[in-house]
Formats: C-alpha cells, sequence, structure tokens
C-alpha cells in the first residue's frame, strides 16, 4: 500500500528532530544569537539540497527500490559495501543510545511518583520499553506503518517546543536566577568553541538515511511532490529548531547545558516535558532499525553466492556499454528510448533489486534488537564512538553520497555531444559542491569528536 505526502512528510520529520534537538540551545552559546540563527538556516538548506538529490536521481533505479546500495552500484560500485556498513553502524549505534537515554531518564521521571528499587532502575526501564513498545514496532516493514508513532513523537517535540517559548515568555525566579549574558553577536568570553559546537547544527536536521524509503512508499513519486515533501518537513523542522533554539538560549544565555529539559524546575509542565522527550526517543528507535536492517541485508547479499551468480554489476556494464555506444554514435538526442527502459517498471535491462522478506527480515531483525539491547543494559555511554561513527556516517549518507550520485547520474543518459539542459548543468556542480562540502564537514566533525570530544 502506497502512503501520501502527508505520511512522508511526518515520517522524514520525525527522523529529522530526535533527541538532538536538546542540545540546539547550547549550540547558540559560543556562536551568539545571530549567528547561530544563520547556521539552522544555512545547515538546512544543505541538508535540503541533499534530500533533493536524493529524489532527483531516484529516476535511475526501479520505481521502488531506491537505495543507497542500488544507486552506489551505478556510480561506485566497489565502495557499495563500504557505505552500507557506514550506514548499519551509524544506525545501530544511535539505536542502542537511544536506549541508554530511556535507561538515564526514566528513573528520574518515576522518582517523582515512586521510591521502589525496582522501578528506578535503568534495567527494568529498559526492558520494559524494548519488549512493550520497541520491538513490535522494529517489526512492521514499511515507514508508513509508523506514520501515527511518528505523529505521538513530533506532538512531543510541539510540547517541548510551547514549554521553551512559556518559560521564555513568562520565567519564574529560579529560572531568572540562572540566566546568563546573552550574546547578540559572537561572545567574546566563553568557555566552549565553535568547533565543539558545529555538529549539532550540521547534523540538526539528519533525515537521509530514511529517504529513499520514503520515495518508495510514496504514491505519488513525480519530483514535484517529492520537492514539495522536502520543503514542508524541513522548514517545519527549522521552524522547531529556530524556536527551540534560539529561545532556549535567551532564556538561559551562556548559563546553558547540553540538555535544556533538565534546566527547567521540577514541576507538571516540566515532568511531562521529559516523558515527551522519553517517548519521542523510544519511537524514533524503529526508525534508526530500518535503513540499518536495509543496509545489513545489502551486505548480506553482496558477500553470498548469490550474488556472483547473479552479479549486479554485469547488468551495470550492459547498461553502461549501452549508453557509452549512444554517446559515441553520431545521433545527437538524447536517447529517450534507452532512458525509458532503464526506469521504466519491468523492464528486462532494469538492475537486479534486492528484496528484504521472509526468514531472513526476521533473523536481521532479530540481531539488531538482540545486540541493541545487550549494549544498552551493559554500556551507560557510547558518546565517542557514536560521535565518530556519526562524523562519518551521517556525513556520507547527508551529503558526500546524495553529491556523488547526482555528479555521476544527472544528465549521464545523453550523449557527450549533447549539451544537457541549463537545470542539469546546474545540479550537477551543486551536486559536486555539496560531496565537497560533505568532506570539510567529516574533517571538521572528527577533529572536533576527537580534540574536543563534542557530539551531535
Amino acid at each position: 500500500m502506497s502512503s501520501s505526502i502527508q505520511s512522508g512528510m511526518i515520517t522524514l520529520l520525525h527522523t529529522a528532530c530526535g533527541a538532538g534537538i536538546l542540545a540546539m540551545p547550547y549550540a547558540f552559546k559560543p556562536f551568539g544569537l545571530v549567528l547561530g540563527l544563520t547556521m539552522i538556516i544555512i545547515c538546512g538548506i544543505f541538508s535540503s539540497i541533499g534530500l533533493y538529490l536524493q529524489s532527483y536521481v531516484s529516476k535511475y533505479v526501479p520505481s521502488g527500490y531506491a537505495s543507497f546500495f542500488t544507486l552506489c552500484r551505478l556510480t561506485r560500485p566497489e565502495l557499495s559495501v563500504v557505505f552500507d556498513a557506514a550506514i548499519a553502524v551509524k544506525c545501530f549505534g544511535v539505536g542502542v543510545s537511544y536506549l541508554v537515554v530511556v535507561g538515564d531518564l526514566l528513573p528520574q521521571i518515576m522518582s517523582t511518583f515512586t521510591t521502589h528499587a525496582w522501578l528506578l532502575s535503568r534495567q527494568f526501564h529498559i526492558t520494559a520499553v524494548f519488549l512493550i513498545i520497541v520491538t513490535p514496532l522494529c517489526f512492521i516493514k514499511k515507514l508508513d506503518s509508523l506514520r501515527y508513532t511518528s505523529s505521538i513523537a513530533i506532538s512531543a517535540v510541539a510540547y517541548l517546543c510551547v514549554l521553551v517559548v512559556f518559560h521564555f515568555l513568562i520565567p519564574n525566579t529560579e529560572i531568572d536566577n540562572l540566566k546568563g549574558e546573552v550574546s547578540v553577536w559572537i561572545p567574546t568570553h566563553t568557555d566552549s568553541s565553535m568547533l565543539r559546537s558545529f555538529p549539532i547544527f550540521v547534523f540538526a536536521y539528519t533525515c537521509h538515511h530514511n529517504m529513499f524509503s520514503i520515495i518508495n512508499e510514496q504514491s505519488d513519486k513525480s519530483l514535484q511532490s517529492l520537492t514539495k515533501l522536502i520543503r514542508t518537513s524541513i522548514v517545519l523542522a527549522m521552524t522547531l529548531y529556530v524556536s527551540i533554539g534560539a529561545l532556549g538560549y535567551c532564556t538561559f544565555g551562556d548559563n546553558i547545558t547540553g540538555n535544556v529539559i533538565m534546566l527547567y524546575p521540577n514541576s507538571v509542565s516540566s515532568t511531562i516535558g521529559r516523558i515527551a522527550i522519553a517517548l519521542l526517543v523510544v519511537l524514533a528507535f524503529p526508525l534508526q532499525c530500518h535503513p540499518a536492517r536495509a543496509s545489513i541485508n545489502h551486505i548480506l547479499h553482496y558477500f553470498s553466492k548469490a550474488n556472483t551468480q547473479n552479479d549486479v554489476t554485469s547488468s551495470i556494464s550492459e547498461q553502461n556499454g549501452l549508453l557509452r555506444n549512444s554517446n559515441t554514435g553520431s545521433d545527437n538526442s538524447l536517447d529517450s528510448a534507452h532512458e525509458d527502459e532503464l526506469i521504466e517498471e519491468n523492464s528486462p535491462n532494469q538492475l537486479p533489486v534486492v528484496i528484504l522478506e521472509g526468514r531472513r527480515f526476521i533473523f536481521i531483525t532479530s540481531g539488531i534488537l538482540f545486540f541493541s539491547y545487550i549494549l544498552a543494559m551493559t554500556v551507560t555511554s557510547l558518546a565517542m564512538v557514536l560521535s565518530i561513527v556519526g562524523a562519518t556516517g551521517s556525513t556520507s549518507i547527508s551529503f558526500i553520497l546524495p553529491g556523488i550520485f547526482g555528479y555521476k547520474l544527472i544528465a549521464s543518459e545523453y550523449a557527450k555531444s549533447v549539451i544537457p539542459p541549463l537545470k542539469e548543468r546546474i545540479l550537477k556542480y551543486i551536486s559536486l559542491l555539496l560531496a565537497i562540502w560533505g568532506l570539510m564537514v567529516m574533517v571538521t566533525s572528527l577533529s572536533a569528536t576527537i580534540f574536543l570530544h563534542a557530539s551531535h
């Protein structure tokens, strides 16, 4: 069953607005108000470009089967398994961190209602949430089926936004006593560097790992429809980040910490806010499990004997050969017949697709859940590892890969002697710039992680 644009927008927005939204006010500390707002807008634009390029290049693979793996096999086949491994590790690690946050947050919430030791145990809360909520949701095959849980999660973010706005407009004495200096421009004195907060802005909109799944499930896969979906999601995410980030920073100034919800005094509204964040984190786990499962399936397919017997590369070589033949011929027009054959569903020249179903679906999902649970129960902090994996994995799927896909594929259906339309030429160079931006972000984020212990 295909999903609507509203369903795709909700899923994309939920993926973008994760628990990292709590750190957005802290990101303003070394930048100041004006530059912080500028960073939110710039990073939102770069992320939307990556999403748009994913939508644009999805037409080069069989309809409904777009993925990083399939497009890598068209552009850089030798690196397809490497990027899928990065995506799988990144999403798996983030999912584990969500369970760790649940184990830290829920006992704090329960401490306001009870003193029973077992109700204050992190192991109890992780186990209960894992069995009752996380496991059933992770066995759902389509992201569209998670639209209702995503709506609940977005409502939680909206509540946090209302809480921040309310305490900014009507601060109490305790909040006033906590307030530090608010810098409109770059602060002259601060104990936090820009390099440390930079990843928070850059990775605020990371939702690209689910974009291809959203595209595949859309009933209307036209570029116009997908562009509307992207624009609406990014604008809404930007509005939430601006509201929570800017107003949270203005409320506490340079005394802001990495988790804004913990600064508000204990009250009914603050307790509800903490419950909302816990709900947001819990419901975000399946959105990490989905791309991790798909990437692991691609890796298994890559190394399986079936892959060598029915090699995807042979199909790609045939198609590239056809393109080269058309490019070297005397016909200077677009080889539309071959393009239609490549893109048209059920065409004999389509790329082979990797389907995840049956026992393999159950096996991979169970494996992800098992190892996530074991790690969450035994590890209390994955900050450094997650930051390194995120700096490489998030950068790859958000900027580098969409940039490579766009640069290699856009206008590739034209003969070499034919000048592509201006729009496609511009998109190719924008794609190249996005990939370069991704490399710069990776170096900067890794430097911040290793030398300043920054996280995102």
